[in-house]
């Protein structure tokens, strides 16, 4: 199961910086995985990041889930802020990941 946590617009300025002229919206999700929903408190959580580009007339969607990463519900929705306070992408949530449970041990 997936449930919305949180999104946020890339700021313009690092848009722009970038070459990019239309808007990025970032959309963080925590996953609970299905199997283990009636028993919440083993529950295994994941996370999804997807990321919308509003180009002119497309939109172009790219996300990136990662199924099992903690059993601790808390460190998951810290992560998710820090994904979001650092609008992190797809492409760049497993290096993300990689230097945060080295920091906090995740799984």
């Amino acid at each position: 199961m997936k449930v919305f946590f949180n999104s946020t617009f890339m700021e313009q300025k690092s848009l722009n910086e970038a070459g990019i002229c239309h808007p990025i919206k970032l959309e963080y999700y925590k996953i609970i995985n299905e199997d283990d929903v009636t028993k919440r408190e083993k529950a295994k959580f994941g996370i999804n990041v997807v990321k919308t580009e509003y180009i002119e007339d497309n939109i172009k969607i790219e996300d990136k889930k990662i199924q099992y990463v903690s059993n601790d519900e808390k460190r998951i929705e810290e992560f998710l802020n820090v994904l979001k306070d650092n609008q992190v992408t797809p492409v760049a949530v497993e290096d993300v990941l990689s230097d945060f449970s080295k920091k906090v041990f995740l799984i």
